[in-house]
Formats: structure tokens, C-alpha cells, sequence
């Protein structure tokens, strides 16, 4: 057998520089791509003589091998990574290596996101010393009950895979495990492989069968015979049948099967947030967004519908606006999904264990018999054309000088190319965006809301613009993001000017949280702590007018990127679709400010989301929030299907 003699950082590096994954794309053309095209690292104690060492080797070697790409945030890395896996329909994502204790402990939070949102990201946090001959280590958290803890233990419940490389060895089974999880559409996520700074740096004889290129063919399951059947003879039954598009569909490269069958069908859409862009905004069959941040014609439709077909959802409690949505007394749920898991949900009894494109294909053989009836379609047609003119005024300008976000929204789309990218992930953009943004492009919505992190957004969008380059494509990828996610973490806008990455950043000033600001009213809390005031020290809170100083314009100026600031007045919106023209012409990245009013807000679209007011309170305004929150309980359903 032949071997070389490397660490097993060396060996990890090359290993990972090797992997690639097969699949074939909606028309059925075959792909092979690298599953982890570079690395993104920062480097300390833990990791500068391991990982470190082996990824300044392979450069000196072969630059193209493993490209190493700098961060400024352990988390913002892990971001970047589920960005580009979103735009590559989850073929591929970057590694992310960490120091041992807060660097590690940084990637927690993208690891939970990665693993919430069913996106892979490779996870090499370092770990305190194998032989404990340091003991304690410079950053090594300590519990007397356990000696063997490390933080990195943190990692178990927030990734699909975790593996620590405690002896040389163990390398081989752990790489080769992880890689089967990192591209299994029914378990990816978070995949986390520990290691610790000795075993790192430690030397192995690798055999070169190991070293060498491997494929990793993405599982296309089909249906099973008998749960199909079933399936198919529910919809057969529905009178008023519904589809809930999830992101399973774009990751399936499913969107072009979903069209053909709704069109032969007639059968509406509403899709989730991961499920922007299934369709055309104005495909006839594209209701928008269903949910608590869903549209008015979606949301009606789904409270009478009898039956929800379910295609690569996982059901969150928005998509089901907290289990409020579906209405009808005997309404039943096909799950189309390729996770077990996901297929179950809600009781259902008609589960399909499969591939969204692998099942629409069956589908599309009978699809000519189950067409709705007329009036089914005309109701449609109605709901449709009249949600469209709520969100036409919505999005027009009203001339004030400070806009709502609902006017930015509208001069960013219009300002936009068919194909270009929306980011977003946390605060009240994305239900506005879930409700108004028009999506023209598969790819074109990449709103981050399973975990809805504060901070994904130029990260995520970083990402998302890397995965675009990759593929040869160089689209615009817009982040559209508030002032309080922004200040959460924004350090990556230095990666981007660093690198000469084009992103264009939309920043909205709302000077506060926007979202719970308006969340807090309706849970009788009156904004409290919403607001970004200066400290009143007599009141001991942060309510009151003086607003803060904060110069995020400038903040951005600082990092190197180039700055376009809107001043308020009546010719706001005209002058950010000025700036939008300005920054889509330019290649360099862009930031854009404006300042909005946070208490104008986008039309409603009779979603609810379950947020639990107190029960007793001394408080007015939480009293009449109490009597509202249990009145809409009472919609609440068990969702057995």
C-alpha cells in the first residue's frame, strides 16, 4: 500500500481538496462540482500550526487546490459557507476553521443556522490538547464533573454530525462519515469535525486511496409505490387542494417540474420563505407567501383548503401561521419530502419519503386528470388580482419624507434586473419582503428564516455572491438589511472590499428594532427596550428622544466601502432608485443609507404568529393584548392530517 507521510491537518486538507459531488440539474444534464471549493480560516494558537500550516503548504504547492479565503467572524464564516450551499442547491459550501474556546465557540451560532435551515457547512473548530499534557490550556474551559468537556461538546446538538479526532487514526473514518452526511439531502446541515491543536500537528502515514478524488452522488429518492398511490388518490378526492412550496423544490431543481404540474393542474402555490422563486411572481398559480407573513389571497385560500400538498417544507410555525392557517374541518396533508422527518409532520397519513423533482415527474404522468373545477380556478384568478393591487400601492412612493418600508422595497425591485439576488434574514424585512418582493428568478429570494440570525445578511449575501462567481454568473446580489441587524455584524463588508467582491447593502435606519418594536405593541410591552435612545438615568430606560449618534453611513465608509446617503425629504425613494442605478453600474461594493419610518407598515395579510402575552400584568395595554392573544388561539388546530 502505497502512503506519505503527512500531519493530519495535511491530510484533512487534502482530503476535503478532493471531494465532489454528482447530481444532475432539472433537465436532467449531468454536474460535478467541488463540494468544498476553499476554506475560510482564523487563525490562533489552536489551529495556526494545524490547519493553518496545511492550508499555507497546498497554497505553496497548488494555489487552485484548497483556496483559503480570510474572515473577520468565526459565525459570519459559517454564513458565507450555507450562502454559497443555497446558491448551489446545497452541491457544495466552504470549510470553516476556528482557534480553540471563543474562536470555536464563535461558530455556534452559523452551526445551529446551517442545521436549522437543512444547508451544509463544514465545521473544523480546534480543541484544547488530545494528551492533556497542557492542561489548562490558554482557553481551555474547564468543569470539575468532567474533565474530558470542551466547549466544542457545545457543537452535539446543533449539527447533523460531530466527531472529535482524538488519536491520527481516527482521521480516515471521521473524514469519510462526515462527507456522507455534508451531501445527503435528508441529513445535511452542520457537519463538525473537533480537532485538537496537538493531534493536528501530529504526523500519519496516509494511504494515497484516501488522498485521492472521490464522488459523492446526491440522493434522488422516488416515491414509493404504495404511499404514492395513496397520495394520489387523496388528491384526486380534494375539491379545493392547496401546494405549500418549500425550499426542498429549489434544492431539488424542481421549479420547472412544479410549474409544468400546476399549469396542467390549475392547483394554486403558496410558499414558504425558503420557497421564494419557485414560481414567477406572476406566474397565474403564485399566490406569494402563505403564512404569518404570507399574502392576503394565499392565506385565504389555505383556510379553505381540503387538502395540502406539502413539497419540501418543513411546516415552521410561520409557514403555518402557528398552526392557525388551515382551517377546513377535514383538511389532510400529502408531505412530499426527502426527510422522514419533515414527511410526518402534522400527523399525516399520507407521507411520500422522496424527492420533490423524482415525485412531480410521477405527478406529471396523471396530471390531466386532476384538474380543478372552475370555480375553483376563477376564485383564484380573483384573489390573485386583488392582492396584486394591495401590494401595487404599497410599493408606490407617497412623497414623505420619511418613507416606509414597504416604498423601499418598491424602488430597490424596480431599481433591480430580473435575475438579481434579495438577502434578508431577520427583523420585519422579511415579512414585508415575504409579502411584496417579486421574485423573477429561482434564485433571485434568499430570505434566512428558520433561524432568522441578526447579523446573516452580508454575510449570507457574501456568500451568496461567491456561489454566483463560482458558477460563472455574475448577477447583483442586493442585501437588504436594518440598522439593528446590521450592527449585530457587519465586519464582513471589510472581506468584500478585501477581496473586490461586488455587493450592493441597502441599509434602512430605523434607530431600533423595527420588528419587535412593532411585536412589543402587540404583546402589550409598549416598545419597551425597542428603541435606540440614550439612557435616561431618572427613568432608568431607554424610551426616551434623544436618539443615538450613530453614523452607520460612516461606519461603512470606515471598512472601505463606497457610500451613497440618502437624505429624507419627498424625493427619498426617487433618489434611492438613483443610488440603486449608481451602485448596479458600479464594481465595487456599495452601501446605501436611508432613513425610513419603522410605524408605517406593509399591508396586512391575515397571518398570525403565536407569541405568548402574560397572563396577569398590571399593564393596561397587556391586559387588552391578553384578551386578543387568547381570541386567536382559538384558531389553533392540532393539524392531525
Amino acid at each position: 500500500m502505497t502512503t506519505s507521510r503527512m500531519t493530519v491537518s495535511q491530510a484533512l486538507i487534502e482530503f476535503l481538496a478532493n471531494q465532489w459531488t454528482l447530481d444532475r440539474d432539472g433537465a436532467g444534464a449531468e454536474i460535478r462540482e467541488r463540494t468544498i471549493p476553499g476554506t475560510f480560516g482564523i487563525f490562533g494558537h489552536g489551529n495556526v500550526a494545524g490547519i493553518g500550516q496545511a492550508l499555507k503548504q497546498l497554497n505553496t504547492h497548488d494555489p487552485e487546490l484548497m483556496p483559503y479565503y480570510q474572515a473577520r467572524n468565526e459565525q459570519a464564516m459559517v454564513h458565507q459557507a450555507v450562502g454559497y450551499a443555497r446558491m448551489h442547491r446545497r452541491r457544495g459550501t466552504y470549510a470553516a476553521a476556528a482557534s480553540v474556546g471563543p474562536g470555536a465557540a464563535n461558530l455556534l451560532t452559523g452551526a445551529a443556522l446551517a442545521t436549522t435551515n437543512r444547508l451544509p457547512a463544514l465545521l473544523l473548530p480546534s480543541d484544547t490538547f488530545a494528551t492533556r499534557v497542557a492542561d489548562p490550556v490558554l482557553q481551555q474551559l474547564e468543569q470539575p464533573h468532567d474533565i474530558g468537556l470542551t466547549v466544542n461538546d457545545a457543537f452535539r446538538p446543533v449539527s447533523r454530525f460531530f466527531d472529535r479526532v482524538q488519536r491520527p487514526e481516527q482521521l480516515f473514518s471521521i473524514a469519510l462519515a462526515a462527507m456522507r452526511v455534508l451531501t445527503d439531502p435528508a441529513e445535511t446541515g452542520a457537519v463538525t469535525i473537533a480537532l485538537p491543536e496537538d493531534v493536528q500537528a501530529e504526523a500519519i502515514d496516509v494511504p494515497a486511496e484516501f488522498l485521492q478524488p472521490r464522488e459523492w452522488r446526491i440522493r434522488r429518492p422516488r416515491p414509493e409505490r404504495d404511499a404514492f398511490a395513496a397520495a394520489l388518490r387523496a388528491i384526486r378526492e380534494a375539491k379545493r387542494p392547496l401546494i405549500v412550496a418549500g425550499g426542498g423544490v429549489l434544492y431539488s431543481e424542481a421549479e420547472t417540474q412544479l410549474r409544468a404540474f400546476v399549469e396542467a393542474t390549475g392547483i394554486p402555490v403558496g410558499s414558504s420563505q425558503a420557497g421564494g422563486g419557485v414560481l414567477d411572481w406572476d406566474h397565474p398559480q403564485n399566490l406569494g407567501g402563505i403564512g404569518a407573513t404570507g399574502t392576503l389571497a394565499a392565506n385565504r385560500l389555505a383556510a379553505e383548503a381540503d387538502l395540502i400538498i406539502g413539497i419540501g417544507t418543513r411546516y415552521s410555525d410561520f409557514t403555518t401561521a402557528s398552526r392557525t392557517a388551515f382551517q377546513h374541518p377535514d383538511v389532510r396533508f400529502v408531505n412530499i419530502n426527502v426527510a422522514a422527518f419533515d414527511a410526518y409532520k402534522h400527523g399525516s397519513q399520507l407521507p411520500v419519503v422522496a424527492d420533490a423533482r423524482e415525485t412531480l415527474l410521477e405527478l406529471l404522468e396523471v396530471a390531466g386528470e386532476l384538474r380543478i373545477d372552475a370555480d375553483y380556478a376563477e376564485r383564484i384568478v380573483r384573489e390573485k388580482r386583488e392582492w396584486d393591487a394591495l401590494a401595487d400601492a404599497a410599493l408606490a412612493p407617497t412623497g414623505l419624507a420619511l418613507p416606509g418600508q414597504s416604498e423601499i422595497i418598491g424602488a430597490v425591485q424596480r431599481s433591480s434586473d430580473p435575475a438579481d439576488v434579495v438577502v434578508q434574514a431577520a427583523g420585519s424585512l422579511p415579512g414585508d419582503l415575504h409579502k411584496l418582493w417579486r421574485v423573477r428568478d429561482p434564485l433571485g429570494y434568499h430570505v434566512e428564516y428558520a433561524f432568522s440570525c441578526m447579523g446573516y445578511e452580508i454575510a449570507g449575501g457574501l456568500g451568496a455572491k461567491r456561489g454566483l462567481l463560482a458558477a460563472g454568473d455574475d448577477r447583483d446580489v442586493i442585501v437588504m438589511v436594518g440598522d439593528g441587524s446590521y450592527l449585530m455584524l457587519n465586519t464582513e463588508l471589510v472581506t468584500a472590499v478585501a477581496e473586490g467582491i461586488k455587493l450592493i447593502v441597502v441599509l434602512i435606519q430605523n434607530h431600533g428594532y423595527a420588528s419587535i418594536g412593532h411585536l412589543s405593541e402587540t404583546v402589550g410591552s409598549e416598545r419597551f427596550g425597542t428603541w435606540y435612545r440614550e439612557y435616561d438615568p431618572a427613568a432608568r430606560n431607554f424610551q426616551g428622544e434623544q436618539v443615538l449618534p450613530v453614523d452607520l453611513a460612516m461606519n461603512a465608509r470606515s471598512y472601505g466601502m463606497d457610500v451613497i446617503e440618502v437624505e429624507p425629504g419627498p424625493d427619498a425613494i426617487a433618489d434611492l432608485e438613483a443610488a440603486m442605478a449608481t451602485a448596479k453600474a458600479s464594481e465595487r461594493a456599495t452601501f446605501i443609507h436611508i432613513n425610513s419610518d419603522p410605524l408605517r407598515y406593509a399591508p396586512d395579510g391575515a397571518g398570525w404568529w403565536d407569541v405568548p402575552v402574560a397572563e396577569v400584568s398590571t399593564i393596561e395595554s397587556t391586559q387588552r393584548a391578553r384578551t386578543g392573544y387568547e381570541a386567536q388561539q382559538q384558531a389553533q388546530r392540532p393539524l392531525l392530517g
